[in-house]
């Protein structure tokens, strides 16, 4: 099977390109805007902007893959709020040059969307739940799924919450690392006891990319971590796992905090259907926070 992979230097990309270069069936095609973070000992290497349009199609017509993993995207959701043009071209325009490329080639997209499509008004969400985003990114994201519900390609539409994991060179934050690197600094760090996800480690979200386009699974799937946590507790949790000064953290509420872009209150998301379809289980999250700390002590 001849995988694509798009935004490969991210957190996402590079678990998924360690996970498809150890299987000995996928032919692996990594792609990025810049040049690649990891060596591809077991596949090959292209540079690719998504928004460029005469770029992605080329690529995929020249290498005509079976399945297009996306994970590119532009994710940091005040950058979005205040960047609109960026983000929807982005998250929606090249969503749409996307699955046009794999509908002339035949191919299955498998693409990673968010739980910031929802207004967290309501918590632990299946896949039915209506969307009703309350920031540009989630609004960007929601389009970014409409032009793909709208298509006649194959499909499938993974929804996921609150990434964390380690890079290889360390150049992505997430809120694990936030936390124990701020407390290992000795700094008091303000965290909002009133929004509740599902973290979800990135190896995971890796497996049910793989599981998704090794099935060429239809639909859309919730593939996130299991426990249903406030930021504040994942803060405890890992300065518990870390044995770090938890007296550091401060609780607090998001009414405290000023930034360009709303968050929903609660999200986090049943992954009944992708247990059962997928075959997909996630770690807990302090097996999660082992997996992290191994691989700090091996260097990333």
């Amino acid at each position: 099977m001849k995988i694509l992979v798009t935004g490969s230097n991210g957190l996402l990309g590079q678990k998924l390109t360690e996970l498809l270069e150890n299987d000995k069936s996928v032919e692996l095609i990594a792609t990025a805007a810049k040049p690649s973070a990891l060596p591809i000992s077991q596949g090959k290497f292209s540079l690719l902007d998504i928004t460029d349009v005469q770029a992605v199609d080329r690529l995929v017509d020249e290498v005509r893959p079976d399945v297009i993993i996306n994970t590119a995207a532009m994710t940091q959701v005040d950058h979005c709020e205040v960047q609109r043009e960026a983000c929807w071209k982005a998250n929606v325009t090249a969503v749409e040059t996307l699955v046009k490329a794999a509908k002339r080639n035949n191919v299955h997209l498998v693409h990673v969307s968010t739980d910031f499509i929802f207004d967290g008004t309501k918590e632990l969400l299946d896949e039915n739940a209506i969307p009703k985003p309350v920031n540009y990114y989630g609004e960007s994201k929601l389009a970014g799924e409409k032009v793909i519900l709208g298509s006649d390609i194959s499909w499938s539409i993974l929804r996921t919450v609150l990434v964390f994991g380690i890079t290889k060179d360390m150049s992505r934050s997430n809120i694990v690392l936030w936390v124990k690197k701020s407390l290992e600094q000795g700094k008091t760090i303000q965290v909002v006891n009133d929004q509740w996800r599902t973290p979800t480690l990135a190896e995971d979200l890796a497996m049910g990319c793989y599981l998704a386009a090794n099935k060429r699974a239809r639909g859309i799937y919730n593939i996130s971590g299991k426990d249903y946590l406030s930021v504040y507790d994942i803060a405890i949790r890992t300065a518990e796992f870390f044995k770090l000064d938890k007296s550091l953290i401060k609780e607090t509420d998001s009414t405290k905090f000023t930034q360009p872009a709303r968050r929903p209150p609660r999200t986090g998301f049943v992954i009944d259907k992708a247990r059962k379809e997928l075959g997909y289980e996630p770690r807990s999250f302090e097996e999660g926070l082992k997996l992290l700390a191994s691989q700090i002590d091996q260097g990333g």
